[in-house]
């Protein structure tokens, strides 16, 4: 495992507490890390900005699983996202997972459905240059359908991501995701749902009001039951947070693709948002080269309009 640079590590039985505490940033209120045996709560000044999910979560025991984001809040504090839903209990909040996952032809559980499936979390990083502040995870994900000679479930991919958190400016904030996955065994891949939706990868489960409404930087988009191919950017906005103003959640696509498109699965209620990767087909993810994905959620209050989105957008590639 590459060694990664960083001012706290946690240990993996998860007793350390962690509290970091950035510089005042010129009268902005302070973004602060702070740790527990559940999880890792940022906030800033006194907002919730996010929490990370480290320990396995259940209903009832059931859906157990960990290494995501749940609550996502507001600019003002509101919570954006569910977990456990009535519709869909194995979707929470901000998370990516795939339906199909294989060593040759043996699957190894459903990392979408939490089904035969676990993330053991072994080491977390902090870091702040006095702006931006780093969560990053380093994730091995294992399957009780894949085990050593002992009859131990042996890790099959080691998982890193960063999390990197922005503080507010003006009416937005920017949170980015890099998500590297490298194989611990050969002819390993994933892949999305077998049908002809293919959905699988980076997520949002997020609180949908009747009026919520879809636009990327191609115009109005229109949910449909299978993938809709659209921009690299997908603004999702209505009263997320209260009926008298407008506020929004854009996903953004930083895949280095020729093309100036991606496929997003939508729904307009009881369900998640998609940035769909790879689609039906499975790939192969090296055992060298790591599969890096990247996206960012842009989380605004107000209004934004297309030419306001693409201008951060093109900022942040």
């Amino acid at each position: 495992m590459t060694k990664l640079t960083f001012y706290f590590k946690l240990k993996s039985n998860y007793k350390c507490l962690l509290g970091f505490l950035l510089l005042p940033l010129f009268g902005i209120a302070q973004l602060t890390f702070t740790e527990s045996e559940s999880g890792i709560q940022v906030k800033e000044g006194d907002k919730r900005v996010l929490f990370y999910q480290k320990q396995p979560k259940s209903s009832n025991g059931e859906f157990s699983r960990n290494n995501y984001i749940h609550p996502l809040h507001g600019l003002d504090g509101s919570v954006l996202t569910e977990d456990f839903p009535e519709d869909h209990p194995h979707h929470r909040g901000v998370f990516w997972a795939w339906h199909q996952v294989f060593i040759g032809n043996a699957k190894l559980g459903d990392s979408w459905e939490c089904s035969d499936f676990s993330w053991n979390i072994s080491d977390i990083e902090s870091s702040g240059d006095g702006y931006i502040l780093k969560l990053i995870a380093a994730t091995y994900w294992q399957s009780p359908l894949w085990l050593n000679q002992e009859g131990n479930q042996k890790p099959f991919l080691l998982e890193n991501t960063t999390i990197s958190i922005y503080p507010r400016k003006n009416n937005y904030r920017i949170i980015r995701f890099e998500i590297s996955l490298l194989a611990l065994e050969k002819n390993l891949k994933i892949g999305g749902s077998d049908d002809e939706k293919g959905y699988g990868g980076f997520s949002v489960r997020m609180k949908l009001p009747e009026d919520v409404q879809f636009t990327s930087n191609k115009g109005k988009v229109v949910p449909e039951n299978s993938a809709v191919e659209a921009g690299k950017w997908m603004n999702i906005f209505g009263s997320l947070t209260n009926k008298e103003n407008s506020s929004g959640i854009a996903i953004f696509s930083h895949q280095d693709y020729p093309e100036d498109k991606e496929n997003w699965i939508l729904r307009e209620k009881e369900s998640m948002q998609n940035c769909v990767y790879p689609g039906r087909k499975p790939v192969f993810v090296s055992t060298k080269d790591p599969t890096i994905l990247k996206y960012s959620l842009l989380i605004y209050e107000g209004t934004m309009t297309a030419e306001d989105i693409q201008t951060i957008y093109k900022e942040l590639k």
